[in-house]
């Protein structure tokens, strides 16, 4: 009688831990490549620093690929700044 109304009775309750945090890494940029068999390729780069880039055409397209790499080096996000001190 001392139950409340509407539970079920017999199911067991557990408290999930939380789930894994991984290495601390997390995405800042993406690159989207969009190359249908038979048709132009198109691609599109986006960062969180604000960069959005986009390309058409076979050429294009593959500069754009080296262009996002090299953005890694030169990202305000992931180098540190002038002036910065480590903690």
């Amino acid at each position: 009688m001392g139950d409340p109304k509407g539970v079920a009775e017999g199911v067991p309750t557990a408290v999930l831990p939380d789930p894994p945090r991984g290495d601390g890494r997390y995405p800042i940029a993406w690159l989207q490549i969009c190359a249908p068999r038979g048709a132009v390729p198109t691609a599109t780069s986006k960062c969180l620093c604000g960069r959005d880039r986009s390309a058409i055409g076979h050429g294009k397209v593959h500069a754009l690929i080296a262009d996002h790499e090299a953005h890694r080096d030169t990202c305000p996000l992931r180098t540190p700044q002038e002036g910065r001190t480590a903690a």
